[in-house]
């Protein structure tokens, strides 16, 4: 089985104890034996403006997590899940997209 991931999923991005320091490396080291490790690759600008509108992508610009969020994990997740399509896979992707919306997103992280 492959794992999408990326080195910068272990950075402490915010205070959120989501980031806490030390939880993705744990499950890197348990799962490492079971899977090969594929790193995430960036998702385009149109794919993040596909999901999300110009004031959410901005605000994530403005608090310097769009690297991170809209480029790493947004385009892991496409990653894992066309890959997926063909293949067993898994999506180890931080911070977790799965509260946004087009406007918003309600993680810790995020909430404005």
């Amino acid at each position: 089985m492959k794992a999408i991931f990326h080195d910068d999923f272990c950075r402490v991005y915010t205070s959120d104890p989501a980031a806490s320091a030390g939880r993705m490396e744990s499950i890197v080291e348990v799962i490492t034996p079971h899977v090969r490790f594929v790193k995430a690759q960036p998702a385009s600008e149109d794919q993040i403006a596909f999901a999300h509108d110009s004031a959410q992508i901005e605000y994530l610009r403005q608090a310097g997590l769009y690297p991170i969020t809209a480029l790493a994990a947004a385009g892991g997740a496409v990653q894992a899940a066309t890959l997926g399509l063909s293949e067993p896979c898994v999506g180890l992707i931080r911070p977790p997209g799965h509260h946004a919306s087009s406007g918003s997103c309600w993680g810790r992280m995020c909430w404005h």
